[in-house]
C-alpha cells in the first residue's frame, strides 16, 4: 500500500493540512482496498493550528517510510525551518520519496533548495514574495499545480485537490482518481489556471507616482481606441521614454496594462451583467470579438463563456 506522509508544521493551515488526509483516506481500489495509508507527522508530539492544537501520531523519523511527503501551508511564510525539518526531507528526497508541497507549503519546501532551478507555483498572492525569497526558482503563479516528477507544487486551497487527484491518476490511473473525485465532489480536470480566481476590481495604480493620473484615466477610458502614440501624448513624453519610465513604475508596458485591464473590467461585466461577450468586448475595448477571446483566454486561462459560468 502507497504510504502518505503529512507534514505537520508549527501553525500549518488547517485547509491544507485535511485536505490530503481527506483524499487520499476515502481512495479505494476496484477492488475496494484503500489504496493509501495516511500518517500526520510532526517535529513535536502537539502542534499550533491556529485556533487548535493537535496531537501527531508519528514523528519525522515516519517520513523515510513514506513513497510521498505533503508539505501543508503555513501562516507565517518566513518562518525558519529547523534543522531536523530540513535534514528529514533531504534525506527522503534522496531516498527518491515523491514530495508535493499545498499552496505556501511551497515556502518550507523552497527553504530545503530542493525546488531550486524548477518551475513551481504557489497561492497567487505569495507567488511574488516567494520569488523573491527564492531567486533560483521559477515561479509560475498562472497555474493550479506543477508537477516536476519527484517535486510537485499547488496553488492555494482547492487547488491543493487537483493536485491530489492527480497524484492518484499516477499512482493508479484515471478511473481510480475519477472515483475520488466524484467522494470530494471535485471534476478531476479543471479548466484554466489561478489568473480567472484573482481579484480583479482593478489594476494596481502606484498611489503618489508621476503615473497616477495617467492610470487612472487609461483606465477611464478602456473602450477607445487608444495607440501607444495617444498614451504618449497624454503623458506629454515621447513613446520611448513612455515605455522605458512606464515599465520602471508598473513593472510592464503601457499596452500591456491596458489589456489586462480591460480583461479585468470584462470579468465584472461577466460576472454581473447579461451582456453577449460579443457586447462585453466592445464595451472594454477590443475591435473584434475573436481578438476579446483569445485575450481573455490567454490572461485567465479559460473563455470568457467558461468564466461567466464559473462565476456569472
Amino acid at each position: 500500500m502507497h504510504t502518505v506522509a503529512v507534514l505537520a508544521l508549527d501553525q500549518v493551515i488547517p485547509f491544507d493540512l485535511s485536505t490530503p488526509i481527506e483524499v487520499f483516506s476515502r481512495t479505494r481500489l476496484p477492488d475496494g482496498r484503500p489504496g493509501y495509508r495516511v500518517r500526520v507527522c510532526g517535529e513535536r508530539d502537539e502542534i499550533d493550528a491556529g485556533a487548535f492544537t493537535l496531537r501527531a501520531p508519528w514523528d519525522l523519523s515516519a517520513l523515510r517510510d513514506a513513497d510521498t511527503i505533503i508539505v501543508p501551508g503555513v501562516a507565517d511564510v518566513t518562518a525558519p525551518l529547523s534543522p531536523a525539518v530540513h535534514d528529514a526531507l533531504r534525506s527522503a528526497a534522496a531516498d527518491g520519496t515523491r514530495i508535493a508541497s499545498l499552496c505556501v507549503g511551497a515556502f518550507p519546501l523552497a527553504a530545503t533548495g530542493l525546488l531550486d532551478g524548477l518551475r513551481v507555483t504557489t497561492h497567487w498572492r505569495a507567488a511574488g514574495l516567494l520569488a523573491e525569497l527564492h531567486p533560483d526558482i521559477e515561479v509560475d503563479p498562472d497555474v493550479l499545480y506543477v508537477d516536476n516528477g519527484q517535486f510537485l507544487t499547488s496553488a492555494g486551497a482547492a487547488a491543493g485537490m487537483d493536485l491530489c487527484l492527480h497524484m492518484i491518476r499516477r499512482d493508479y490511473g484515471s478511473a481510480v482518481a475519477a472515483d475520488a473525485a466524484r467522494l470530494s465532489v471535485m471534476p478531476l480536470e479543471r479548466e484554466g489556471g489561478q489568473a480567472q480566481f484573482i481579484a480583479h476590481d482593478h489594476v494596481p495604480v502606484p498611489q503618489g507616482s508621476e503615473w497616477e493620473a495617467l492610470l487612472t484615466w487609461l483606465r477611464e477610458n478602456l473602450a477607445r481606441d487608444l495607440t501607444l502614440a495617444d498614451i504618449a501624448e497624454r503623458a506629454g513624453t515621447s513613446t520611448r521614454t513612455l515605455i522605458r519610465r512606464f515599465r520602471d513604475q508598473t513593472g510592464t508596458t503601457p499596452l500591456q496594462w491596458l489589456h489586462r485591464a480591460r480583461v479585468r473590467q470584462a470579468q465584472h461585466l461577466l460576472e454581473t451583467t447579461e451582456h453577449s461577450v460579443e457586447r462585453i468586448g466592445g464595451q472594454v475595448g477590443f475591435a473584434s470579438s475573436t481578438t476579446f477571446r483569445d485575450r481573455f483566454k490567454r490572461t485567465t486561462g479559460v473563455s470568457p463563456q467558461t468564466y461567466r459560468r464559473a462565476f456569472g
